[in-house]
């Protein structure tokens, strides 16, 4: 509830009585919601608040004047640093905005409160497995101090923790397309990887729904025409995946906050709109499933304008387990997973990417600080 009073100067002006019994009333109304109250003129009207917040009998000594408040000076209508009298404390603003957005902190920080009460847990998978993984690792760190791994490699390590990626075969000729697509089975796509045509569906460097090999074969002369000779293109064939939502998802370590898990709808929009929510590792299934529903674009993936809802939960599953993998293993340093297809039912990886590096020397003894900028 949010109570703006205008006082009037002169007669039929709000007198400050009539203003607290309002409140009282509206206090009484709902106990369990909070009642903001935004004044432009503050002189004369803080005991009339304070009157209105307390739940005690006043007495006729503690009313308030009837009478009309006079026009306060320039110093009566600052607000002091001297705390008001009695137990209750009334907040002062010098516009309504601000008021409002000071309720919203309190109510996101009072909600923040109720979560932290109970984070969740950090689930365990049986089919996760933990030594294989640091095996690996360890082999794959011998080769150099810091590397991003192949595509086998990353499917392997990705492999150790469940999550499966669609193989993509290289196509450096028409032929080698076709052969690989023979070995995936139809229907396939045909993706161009160049790094300026990566991820960029938008700019027609991938062909979809391709069933059989004069498609395959038509499609391919398609891209080399537009886009240049295959050494540029880097083209690769994949298999098919269900339909379904695009999404990313992300995980770094950051110098100040340790590491971070971070997910997005994939495509340009929400990279330019900064639409991206981030939750630190380990991430619990309570913040799971918050960091799904808090992007801005989250309603694509619960049917959106009567579109198909997607497996919320495979996708949930999906982010707890790079989570584990992170928190697991110091030296992966960075994970990407793009894109992301999650349909009605499952979800396919069909790009991934991981860099390892030596976990960094930690001389600090308590818990990471932000910087002092």
């Amino acid at each position: 509830m949010v109570v703006t009073a205008i006082p009037a100067v002169g007669e039929g002006s709000v007198a400050d009585a009539a203003l607290a019994d309002a409140l009282r009333s509206a206090a009484a109304a709902a106990p369990a919601k909070p009642v903001l109250v935004v004044h432009v003129e503050l002189g004369g009207l803080a005991e009339a608040l304070s009157a209105a917040a307390s739940t005690a009998p006043q007495t006729e000594a503690d009313q308030p004047p009837h009478t009309a408040p006079r026009p306060a000076s320039t110093e009566e209508r600052l607000p002091t640093a001297e705390a008001p009298e009695g137990e209750h404390l009334i907040p002062a603003y010098p516009a309504a905005e601000r008021a409002v957005r000071a309720l919203a902190q309190a109510v996101t920080y009072a909600q923040w409160r109720r979560d932290a009460a109970d984070p969740g847990k950090v689930p365990e998978y049986e089919d996760i497995d933990e030594k294989g993984a640091a095996t690996l690792i360890d082999g794959l760190l011998a080769r150099g101090q810091g590397l991003t791994l192949g595509t086998e490699e990353t499917c392997d390590l990705l492999g150790h923790y469940g999550i499966p990626v669609h193989r993509a075969l290289p196509a450096p000729t028409p032929d080698a397309a076709a052969e690989a697509a023979r070995t995936l089975g139809y229907p396939v796509a045909l993706k161009a990887t160049a790094p300026h045509l990566r991820h960029r569906a938008d700019l027609g460097g991938v062909r979809l729904d391709l069933a059989d090999e004069d498609q395959l074969r038509r499609s391919y002369t398609e891209l080399t025409e537009l886009f240049g000779a295959p050494e540029e293109l880097r083209p690769v064939v994949q298999r098919m995946a269900p339909r379904g939502v695009d999404v990313v998802v992300r995980a770094v370590i950051d110098p100040a906050a340790g590491a971070v898990l971070s997910f997005g709808l994939a495509g340009a929009a929400s990279q330019l709109l900064g639409d991206t929510a981030h939750r630190l590792i380990p991430v619990t299934d309570k913040e799971a499933t918050s960091l799904v529903r808090s992007i801005r674009t989250a309603p694509l993936l619960f049917g959106w304008r009567g579109s198909a809802p997607a497996d919320t939960r495979a996708l949930e599953e999906l982010l707890l387990r790079v989570s584990r993998l992170v928190d697991d293993h110091p030296e992966v340093v960075a994970v990407t997973l793009e894109p992301v297809v999650v349909a009605s039912h499952g979800l396919s990886v069909l790009g991934a990417s991981v860099r390892l590096a030596p976990p960094p020397a930690r001389d600090d003894l308590g818990p990471r600080t932000l910087p002092a900028y």
